[in-house]
């Protein structure tokens, strides 16, 4: 088990006496047995021989809120030989009974433990080093925060934050606890999409002047703000709906929302410029070597959707949101034009980059040779993270540059909100004399679901 809790000047310290605990342990163990005439084998797995990591070595996990796509990452985090899921907190039954069916089968037990209070899980799974989160989006960044003033690392589904002040205090926790946190936005770490944004950051593309963040096709910026229909709740056993709902604010129950259908609604969501906005943006402001900023002024449109919504950085890019580009052969592209062409990217890590030029697509290799020399981390967005809690290392999709991409989607929001041009300043985070802007920066949340 990592140790949990630790800065990471006492990381190399913790980790040396763990190591000789366990072998002095070890050790001890050996010549008690050898004592009393017992046997002295070890089991391999205790050792690490069985292609799974010793126990000195493991990251302990734990799960808040896995549903589809949190079951898609924990996959991939079982897969890796140094993982160890030990729990999971769901508030809904079954989704918790899943994952724990998922568990137990990959271990062959029945160890997964499970919960459905996160203040409790996170006060009495003291053991975990790290958690992955992937609730909906209203409760990302009290989850993070909460856990993360736990002492737990943190990989959290996208978005990240519902608000500019969601998203500051996720970034200040983690510096403030000295935790590692990665937001979900695995484009940084896919070799397609990397190497886009590596030919626009190196000036291979020239001058760049302006870059394409496509936003998700369904649903709009101003979102619904009436209600559902009125429905009995279940029983509190089956899914606690105060929980569900935690920060936001009080809702009727209607078991369309648990489906899937709080998308859209205001309450609980960031909209369609958030949904793969917060993807394509943090994409884009990597590749405008603008991770630990946000773009400076905004242009709103009549389209209600967003699409065409021009944003400006102070280092002279403009970003325009788009629904649709020919260059885009499948969804969620990033798109950077510079004088000496342009390069475009959609879908998974499989899809081929296109361009103004075959010269632009060649060679791959070396460009991604270059990024994995510079930032010496793989490109693999799971690894990433788990290497990082050891490492103690900032992650391809840390805090501050979450926080930042973040801000730039809900500036959008909140300039299509008010149909009219704003002006933003990065240092101070806060709108240039826009009274009613300003107050869209946070929500109110409520009681106890505060941070």
């Amino acid at each position: 088990m990592l140790p949990s809790g630790h800065s990471p000047s006492t990381l190399a310290a913790s980790s040396s006496t763990a190591q000789l605990s366990r072998r002095a342990w070890l050790k001890r163990s050996i010549v008690v047995a050898g004592a009393v005439g017992l046997p002295t084998i070890i089991p391999a797995r205790a050792l690490g021989r069985d292609g799974r990591a010793a126990p000195s070595e493991r990251i302990l996990l734990g799960g808040i809120g896995l549903g589809g796509r949190g079951q898609a990452v924990l996959r991939e985090m079982l897969a890796e030989p140094d993982v160890q899921f030990l729990a999971i907190c769901d508030i809904n039954r079954s989704r918790r009974a899943a994952v724990k069916q998922l568990v137990d089968e990959h271990y062959g037990n029945t160890d997964c433990g499970m919960a459905s209070d996160l203040r409790e899980f996170l006060a009495e799974r003291a053991e975990l080093d790290a958690v992955l989160i992937a609730t909906g989006d209203r409760w990302h960044a009290l989850a993070s925060v909460l856990a993360m003033r736990a002492g737990k690392d943190v990989y959290c589904e996208k978005p990240s934050s519902m608000t500019i002040a969601e998203g500051r205090l996720v970034a200040d926790t983690a510096r403030q606890c000295s935790r590692v946190y990665q937001s979900g936005t695995q484009g940084l770490s896919m070799p397609n999409r990397v190497y886009g944004i590596e030919l626009a950051r190196s000036g291979r593309l020239g001058q760049l002047h302006t870059a394409y963040a496509q936003i998700a096709p369904w649903g709009d910026a101003l979102m619904r703000r009436d209600w559902l229909v009125s429905e009995p709740e279940p029983p509190r056993e089956d899914l606690d709906w105060d929980a569900w709902l935690g920060p936001c604010p009080w809702r009727p129950y209607n078991g369309a929302y648990v489906r899937g259908e709080w998308r859209n609604h205001y309450d609980f969501h960031t909209g369609c410029i958030g949904e793969w906005g917060a993807h394509t943006i943090m994409q884009v402001q990597a590749g405008i070597d603008a991770q630990e900023t946000s773009a400076v002024a905004y242009e709103p449109v009549a389209d209600p959707t967003g699409d065409g919504l021009v944003a400006h950085y102070a280092n002279g890019v403009q970003l325009v949101l788009s629904l649709k580009q020919d260059c885009w052969g499948s969804f969620s592209g990033q798109r950077f034009d510079g004088t000496e062409g342009w390069i475009a990217n959609s879908g998974g890590e499989h899809e081929q980059s296109r361009a103004s030029s075959p010269v632009l697509l060649n060679p791959v290799e070396p460009v991604l040779a270059e990024h994995t020399a510079r930032t010496e981390r793989l490109l693999n967005h799971t690894r990433d993270f788990l290497d990082c809690v050891k490492s103690r290392r900032q992650t391809a999709a840390y805090a501050e540059a979450m926080h930042r991409a973040m801000t730039t989607v809900h500036a959008a929001n909140i300039c299509m909100w008010l149909g009219r041009p704003l002006r933003y300043d990065p240092l101070r985070e806060e709108f240039v004399d826009d009274s009613a802007a300003n107050l869209l920066r946070a929500r109110t949340m409520r009681a106890p679901w505060i941070a």
